[in-house]
């Protein structure tokens, strides 16, 4: 089966590094090096690695190091209350993570998704949601802050008081050195859907008076969540963002896309995006090229495929597109971050919620085209 699977994946000409040894190996060891035009993609957390079967999203960043985090945050469901926000880290020059440890928890208040940014200044955020009743309607975010390279963590403070406030995506730097951190606002206090009144926002941080502010949010027909901006030249930013709603089968599921001419402080209405969206988070970032990249689900209904599409001319086309994995299984949540050596890490998840994958491509392998088979072995 080895054999076939990497033969497989060999033809559709990406190379991808696929480990049977054990769960402790699926999680200690990372990919050979990446050569141009190739993709490797490990298995990094597994089902086995002892912070609870649930392991849900995975969240990358380059420290000033060279150390590579992952956080996530875990437990035994996405809903149980014993949860935490997990921390691992890739030494730079080391081929081994480390065991994840816990960096956030709450022992009367379930934990929920965790962002982890470094800084230009060297400071280290963790921003991470806590839900203070049965739905994530109630939430909370919260954020402690490392002056060390994440070694050691602050206590806890509250970045946002109101209810229904929740991160899942990385801060950007605008063009004055103010930060731009991503936010929703989640309302419908259910499970299965989200009200067509919840909307992306943002919080605005000056670097001067050391505070945040809170931006104008995005409104949109069915409602969205999960916003990623980039600033395309001074104060002229563009959000696609997750379309809300519910789950049920639809040929009308598009990504939602705004634009803010001041900076992020206002936003257009949201309308839809020439891009599928089966009610998944998404990332899109600027790479050091000047190209654009977006990470998303290239279906209205399915998590899968998980494609990547990269923009030269600032959003106006997107003539390469790439799917990292398909089949049978689902692939969401995805991070990139492009590390200092030019390589696009990207994290997202898969098997319902209990695997956190890590891949390492670059923009030579996305231009190459051609389909990507399905990787992952069944359970």
């Amino acid at each position: 089966m080895f054999r076939r699977l990497l033969h497989r994946n060999l033809a559709c000409r990406s190379f991808v590094w696929l480990l049977f040894l054990g769960p402790l190996l699926w999680f200690s060891a990372v990919p050979p090096a990446l050569h141009a035009r190739e993709l490797t993609i490990e298995r990094w957390v597994v089902p086995e690695v002892k912070t609870g079967p649930y392991k849900h999203p995975g969240r990358i960043e380059e420290l000033s190091n060279g150390d590579l985090l992952i956080v996530y945050y875990g437990g035994e469901g996405e809903y149980a209350t014993n949860t935490g926000v997990f921390a691992s880290r890739l030494k730079k020059g080391s081929r081994h993570w480390t065991r994840p440890s816990r960096i956030a928890h709450d022992p009367f208040r379930s934990l929920g998704n965790g962002v982890v940014w470094q800084a230009p200044d060297g400071l280290v955020w963790l921003f991470y949601v806590v839900r203070y009743g049965e739905t994530w309607s109630t939430s909370r975010v919260q954020a402690k802050v490392s002056h060390d390279n994440a070694a050691t963590w602050s206590d806890a403070f509250p970045l946002v008081s109101d209810e229904g406030m929740m991160v899942c995506n990385k801060p950007i730097v605008l063009h004055n050195g103010d930060y731009l951190l991503p936010l929703y606002h989640e309302t419908g206090r259910n499970t299965e859907f989200t009200a067509s009144d919840s909307g992306g926002l943002f919080l605005r941080y000056d670097r001067q008076k050391k505070e945040w502010k809170q931006t104008g949010g995005i409104q949109s027909a069915t409602g969205n969540i999960q916003p990623v901006p980039i600033e395309v030249r001074d104060d002229f930013l563009i959000a696609y963002v997750r379309r809300g709603g519910n789950f049920e089968p639809t040929t009308n599921g598009w990504l939602i896309r705004a634009e803010s001419k001041d900076g992020g402080w206002t936003w257009s209405q949201g309308v839809n995006a020439q891009f599928k969206n089966p009610n998944a988070s998404v990332d899109f970032i600027k790479l050091r090229s000047g190209n654009l990249l977006l990470v998303y689900n290239d279906s209205m209904n399915e998590r899968t495929p998980l494609t990547v599409a990269l923009s030269p001319d600032l959003d106006r086309t997107w003539p390469w597109r790439r799917n990292v994995a398909e089949g049978p299984y689902d692939y969401a949540y995805p991070m990139a971050v492009q590390t200092h050596d030019g390589k696009i890490h990207l994290i997202f998840t898969s098997h319902e919620r209990t695997i956190v994958n890590h891949a390492v491509l670059d923009e030579d392998w996305i231009k190459e085209g051609g389909p990507a088979k399905s990787w992952l072995p069944k359970q």
